[in-house]
């Protein structure tokens, strides 16, 4: 097969590879291990590979790239970027967007290799033009481009080379192409500066973030809900959490919070700005967060109590990032009857809203109720006893509706509630005093699909797993969940027949 590969690169090396030959080249390829490609394939074949790429021929300019794509991924980086530097350069200019994305994904390897990533800052030109491949109208080649700059700022010599160089003034230029743009490289500094402190500081600096909070906090509706998808992105990092709070960043989306009651538009950006807050208190304190900014946990009972579906949806997902710890829990359970009442609305949306509403208030109720075993204090299970039976004046019906509705996402959904309280004693009494439930667990015929199928066996595994199940449910119960688990959440009992004479 690698002598085949060679005569069909020697053919197109002369310029008399047909279409079909490049087909064959094409699949020759792929049969070859990367070592064998190596010793075999030079200079020569590579150059008038690229040479093939100058047609108008659209599928001779596909099967090249996807033949290229196999070669240099066998190639060390450092000799593709010494020997096809003018080759990728070409590449970057090339009308046919998979090539500028092929020579894009090379120079994100190259960079990736100690020894290689020095040549490419030393090529300021290819840098540049992978810059403006941001400003594309394709958005593959635009994150390729993305990607690949985001890589050359992993090392102290990249950031110095796209920051502290005339490659800034490129990366604002391109900005200036359209917002899409603009939003595109904003969403490249947040990546760099998630990296590190160091790597923020390099991006603090260009002066970039700056006018990020400056839009975020500026008087465009739209822009505002777009930057604080960003923001928030850039506070999953300590070091960016804390740039923000020293920045007063996080005190200003807090007052904008506040002033949303008079802005009719905020429906268009606050909802970004609560999610903001609620992955905040997950990622630092649930605790801290809710007493230094009471406007958010207010923002979002007031959201779950309004009638418009699109804010129910966002503060019911809120709540469930909220309660996903122990310490949000808390904070909940402190806020007495207002959350009990809220939970009887949320269990009423389970069963009546549309069926995408349906499936967050599930999830959400899933990571409100679930305990680790090893925080099951008597406390936090009376409080997520109390919480089950504020969702419904039959919750274990309500949730069991649900499962058996002809709908898998609600069905999973429904599950993943069951699970979410299995290894409780609350819930495994509620579930043997419930009749036919032990058995609708066992019942395999009621899982039409793999997900179902899946999502049950999840349940029987947090049933089994838990040291209380054996002596709630008794040995006869017990030993028919280990069964199960045992079997595998695919098991098919097999069925005997008969033939019978004469029967049809």
């Amino acid at each position: 097969m690698a002598e085949a590969v060679v005569e069909l690169l020697e053919r197109a090396a002369g310029r008399e590879a047909p279409l079909e030959e490049l087909r064959a080249l094409r699949l020759a390829v792929q049969a070859v291990p990367p070592a064998d490609l190596r010793a075999r394939i030079s200079d020569h074949h590579l150059g008038a590979l690229f040479a093939l790429l100058s047609v108008s021929d659209r599928e001779q300019v596909s099967a090249c790239v996807s033949i290229l794509e196999r070669l240099l991924q066998a190639l060390d980086p450092v000799y593709v970027i010494q020997n096809l530097r003018e080759e990728l350069q070409k590449g970057l200019f090339h009308p046919d967007d998979s090539v500028k994305i092929l020579t894009i994904s090379q120079v994100g390897r190259i960079v990736e290799n100690s020894d290689a990533v020095t040549e490419i800052l030393n090529s300021p030109e290819l840098l540049r033009q992978i810059i403006n491949c941001i400003g594309g109208e394709k958005i593959a080649v635009a994150k390729e481009a993305i990607k690949s700059l985001s890589r050359i700022a992993q090392t102290q010599d990249g950031l110095e080379a796209l920051f502290v160089s005339s490659l800034l003034s490129d990366l604002k230029n391109v900005m200036a192409t359209n917002d899409v743009v603009r939003y595109r490289v904003y969403e490249l500094i947040v990546e760099i500066s998630s990296v590190s402190a160091d790597s923020l500081n390099y991006c603090a600096n260009s002066g970039l973030i700056s006018e990020l909070i400056g839009e975020l906090t500026g008087d465009d509706v739209l822009v505002r809900a777009t930057c604080i998808e960003m923001v928030t992105s850039l506070a999953h990092t300590p070091h960016g959490r804390q740039y923000l709070a020293q920045q007063g960043i996080i005190d200003k989306i807090s007052n904008i919070i506040v002033g949303a009651e008079s802005d009719p538009f905020s429906g268009f950006y606050l909802p970004g700005f609560v999610k903001f807050f609620g992955n905040l208190a997950v990622v630092d304190s649930p605790q801290q967060i809710c007493e230094r900014y009471p406007v958010f946990m207010e923002k979002v009972f007031e959201m779950a109590e309004s009638h418009d579906p699109t804010m129910i949806g966002v503060a019911v997902d809120t709540l469930g990032i909220l309660g996903s710890n122990v310490e949000g829990k808390q904070v909940l359970q402190k806020t007495r009857d207002r959350f009990q009442n809220l939970l009887n609305r949320i269990g009423h949306q389970a069963k009546n809203a549309p069926t995408e509403l349906r499936l967050r208030c599930l999830d959400a109720i899933s990571s409100l109720l679930y305990l680790p075993p090893e925080q099951q204090t008597e406390d936090l299970l009376r409080m997520t006893e109390s919480w089950f039976t504020s969702l419904s004046s039959q919750p274990l019906e309500l949730f069991r509706s649900i499962s058996t509705q002809p709908f898998p996402d609600l069905h999973c959904g429904a599950l993943r509630v069951f699970t979410a309280i299995a290894n409780q004693p609350w819930a495994q009494k509620l579930m043997l005093d419930s009749p036919g439930f032990v058995e609708y667990i066992v019942d395999r015929s009621v899982e039409p699909d793999k997900a179902s199928k899946d999502a049950k066996y999840e349940l029987v595994k947090a049933l089994v797993n838990s040291k209380t199940i054996a002596e709630i449910f008794g040995n006869q119960y017990y030993l028919r969940l280990r069964a199960y688990l045992h079997e595998g959440p695919y098991y098919v009992k097999a069925v005997s027949t008969t033939a019978v004479e004469g029967a049809e």
